[in-house]
């Protein structure tokens, strides 16, 4: 690789402009969820609506790269087994994620309704009781709703759980 190749290539995977964006997001099968991309490798989030509302998870461990402009794909395994994949394109204001739910979940999603963070070992348990397989795959667009800066490392982004934040907070839009 040439110096001006690798220089680019560093340049490309620059992830500023992604780092501290704080986002809602209404899939099309009605899931709406929010995101904090916290730094350049963990996530917070919060899922507001469908069969899994209710859950919120900080300091989730992602890989994050940018794949071209403004687009980003962020991705991660959770301990109770679901694998994630979600490419954010800012300037359309879309997402498109993979989810990879093991079986147990598919056929039963409570358990993992909860602040994950309180629960890592109970779910890890359940993840490794099982059944894993066949995993329950959902691909799906999303729109974003509300998007703002919020910067870098900020604990009060996602703080609480989704039935304590105040009326129509997910319900905020911006252009």
């Amino acid at each position: 690789m040439t110096e001006e190749n690798l220089s680019q290539s560093r340049r490309s995977n620059d992830l500023t402009p992604f780092l501290g964006k704080n986002f809602i997001y209404l899939y099309d099968n009605g899931y709406h969820n929010e995101f904090y991309i916290k730094n350049d490798h963990t996530v917070d989030y919060r899922i507001h609506g469908g069969t899994l509302k209710g859950r919120w998870v900080r300091d989730q461990q992602a890989n994050i790269v940018r794949l071209t402009g403004d687009i980003v794909k962020v991705s991660w395994e959770e301990p109770a087994g679901t694998v994630v994949s979600i490419a954010i394109m800012l300037s359309q204001r879309k997402v498109h994620g993979s989810i990879f739910f093991p079986r147990w979940i598919a056929e039963d999603p409570k358990p993992t309704v909860c602040y994950q963070n309180d629960h890592l070992d109970r779910l890890k348990q359940l993840r490794d009781a099982g059944p894993t397989f066949p995993r329950m795959v959902v691909n799906e667009f999303a729109t974003i709703t509300f998007i703002e800066d919020r910067g870098q490392n900020n604990e009060a982004v996602i703080a609480c759980a989704p039935d304590q934040l105040p009326e129509g907070y997910v319900d905020r839009q911006n252009v």
